[in-house]
């Protein structure tokens, strides 16, 4: 029978949770625009990624093709996103954010920094590095899992400061 542990001591319960209260927290500061959401990471993406496909957002976002579909059509409605033809493929679509959607980006940018603030808060700068550091080279590991291959210890990064100073995961959770 497997033990259950302080959903505090789990970095996977950890990270879903912190992941949704900061979701929510933003969502609370980003009220005011007038979408959903979906439809704000959705815009993002886009403007991060322009000229991506519909399929490719879809995946991003990890929902179904057709309701990627249905997003966007809300998002082309509001003026923000269009649709061009993809040259490669007469069947698929590129996405490309408007001009009108470059001021409410830069309004989210500017919430979501506020939101990343609330979360950070009174944590040092240095917590914060190794924390991004962390982060990533988690992202890095799985992301390799997901494509086959396997990280070794010559892949680590550099820690950000000198071993006394490393995180006592004892003391984080």
């Amino acid at each position: 029978m497997p033990k259950f542990t302080d959903p505090k001591q789990n970095i996977g319960f950890l990270m879903k949770d912190v992941t949704r209260l900061m979701r929510r927290n933003f969502m609370r500061h980003a009220d005011e625009f007038g979408l959903t959401q979906a439809q704000m990471q959705a815009l993002v993406y886009v403007a991060r990624g322009e000229g991506m496909r519909q399929v490719a957002l879809a995946e991003m976002l990890e929902i179904q093709p057709i309701t990627a579909a249905r997003l966007i059509d809300k998002l082309v409605e509001e003026g923000l996103v269009e649709r061009r033809p993809d040259p490669d493929d007469r069947r698929a679509f590129q996405l490309y954010v408007t001009d009108a959607a470059k001021p409410l980006l830069d309004r989210i940018y500017v919430v979501a920094a506020a939101a990343r603030e609330d979360a950070m808060t009174g944590i040092s700068p240095d917590m914060q590095q190794m924390l991004i550091s962390v982060l990533g080279r988690m992202h890095d590991n799985l992301t390799a899992v997901e494509q086959g291959s396997k990280h070794t210890d010559t892949d680590a990064p550099t820690d950000p400061k000198p071993a006394s100073s490393k995180l006592d995961s004892s003391k984080t959770a």
